[in-house]
């Protein structure tokens, strides 16, 4: 299992706790990441609220 599946699980599971009008679109989940890589602490190459960012990109939107 990668280093970064626990911590990946629990920022898709607080970003689709939100209420749906806050994770409509691409502006509302890149601030969402920036806030959440800056309050959690996982290995990533690169920059961790982009990589967050892929990871929302198919639940924006979503019920």
């Amino acid at each position: 299992m990668k280093p970064e599946h626990a911590p990946r699980r629990a920022i898709i599971r607080d970003w689709m706790t939100l209420p749906r009008e806050q994770r409509q679109s691409v502006e509302q989940a890149a601030a969402f990441a920036a806030r959440s890589a800056a309050a959690r602490d996982f290995h990533c190459v690169g920059d961790r609220s982009a990589r967050i960012l892929v990871w929302l990109k198919p639940r924006i939107g979503r019920s």
